[in-house]
């Protein structure tokens, strides 16, 4: 195994996280990262506690989620990085049933890389660096895990092929595996953030969670003036968490997810720090359909920052429309094509529908009311000082 370099692109990654978000503009630290997790050979595969360090609201006793319908493992690379792997388990053109409720749908590997790409090109930088590999099962996960649960869960198929499932309470059966071609299988590697012991981080509910339950409603749901109850509560009532909150709802309606129902910030950077966009895998489930209830936030309070509203704004232009812009940045991932093209372009239709509601706002209650502008409040540090390493 290599000795640690502080030159490691994981490492230079961590250290690159400011105030502003998880990575700068053109960080050549995250495009070192990004083809590092594609080549460097795994050393390990496991399921570790430190899921809960990059995920947040899993359930870290067991190797999926209660659901049971996904299995996330622990690579460790060469160079001492990790990453988390989301294997295949939904062909790209396969669209989400529309009896599923959100919370039982599959969860999507190629969602979690397009996911990445939509941050960066909303200039968000909120979602952990992200890119697509063909693992081999076998000499990747199997000859390379001292795990005796996991190595007692694979099995070759009727057809030669590879597999292995989750050992858990529930739905974790050969039915539910998980199977290489004969031993490739193409999944996610999303890059883990620095240890909670080193980079503390909060776990809050979001104001505008869904009820997890098949026939239940909340608040936000029936009330159009929720949002006037939101801002009376701290931290709502000053600084940016609401605008970012409502970024965290366009981000969210643009990929169809409507499984966000935490959101997580770094404490060292206070209450008007970034909300990480983690665990996009429910996203571009359905291209045809339109989640609009995912935008209440923005609706219900008719606000969003400048920066945001521009970058709309320029994404709806013919010469850099969404669409295109996604198309060109997947080409650059092993997996591309990485999403299909009525999926491209549902993102340009949503965008209308996001530019329509923001211009009905500004219309009832003009544009000084509706755009706000984004700065940090007076004496925040800046960028270059707020560092997550200082």
């Amino acid at each position: 195994m290599l000795p640690l370099r502080p030159e490691a692109s994981w490492l230079q990654f961590h250290l690159g996280i400011s105030r502003d978000g998880l990575y700068p503009r053109s960080s050549p630290a995250v495009s070192r990262l990004l083809r590092d997790m594609r080549d460097f050979s795994t050393v390990s595969a496991d399921y570790s506690q430190d899921e809960k360090a990059l995920l947040g609201a899993c359930d870290c006793s067991q190797i999926v989620k209660p659901s049971g319908v996904h299995l996330k493992l622990v690579l460790r690379f060469q160079d001492f990085g990790k990453a988390m792997f989301k294997p295949m388990r939904q062909k790209r053109e396969e669209e989400t049933p529309e009896d599923f409720f959100y919370f039982v749908d599959f969860q999507r590997h190629n969602a979690e890389i397009a996911a990445f790409h939509l941050d960066r090109i909303l200039d968000f930088r909120r979602v952990p660096p992200t890119v697509g590999r063909l693992i081999n099962v076998t000499k990747e996960i199997l000859e390379v895990t001292k795990n005796e649960v996991l190595q007692s869960v694979f099995f070759v198929s009727p057809a030669s092929n590879v597999c292995f499932f989750a050992k858990c309470p529930y739905m974790c059966k050969t039915e539910y595996a998980v199977c290489g071609n004969p031993h490739l299988l193409e999944g996610s590697l999303s890059a883990f953030l620095p240890s909670l012991n080193l980079a503390p981080r909060l776990s809050i509910p979001n104001p505008w969670i869904r009820s997890y339950s098949f026939d239940g409603k909340e608040e936000w749901e029936v009330n159009p003036l929720y949002c006037d109850t939101v801002k009376e509560i701290y931290p709502y009532s000053s600084g940016n968490r609401l605008l970012n909150i409502i970024d965290m709802a366009i981000f969210d309606f643009l990929i169809g997810n409507m499984d966000r129902h935490h959101y997580e910030m770094f404490t060292k950077f206070g209450d008007d720090g970034f909300l990480l966009h983690l665990d996009n895998a429910r996203g571009f489930g359905r291209h045809s359909h339109d989640e609009t209830s995912i935008l209440a936030p923005l609706t219900q309070c008719c606000i969003i920052k400048r920066m945001t509203w521009l970058r709309l704004q320029l994404l709806a232009e013919p010469e850099y429309r969404l669409s295109d812009v996604m198309r060109e940045s997947l080409l650059q991932d092993p997996l591309a094509p990485v999403l299909t093209e009525p999926h491209l372009l549902a993102l340009d239709r949503r965008l209308q529908l996001i530019l329509k509601a923001v211009r009905k706002c500004i219309d009832t209650y003009g544009e000084g009311r509706v755009v706000a502008n984004d700065t940090a409040p007076p004496g925040a540090p800046t960028s270059d000082r707020a560092k997550l390493s200082t």
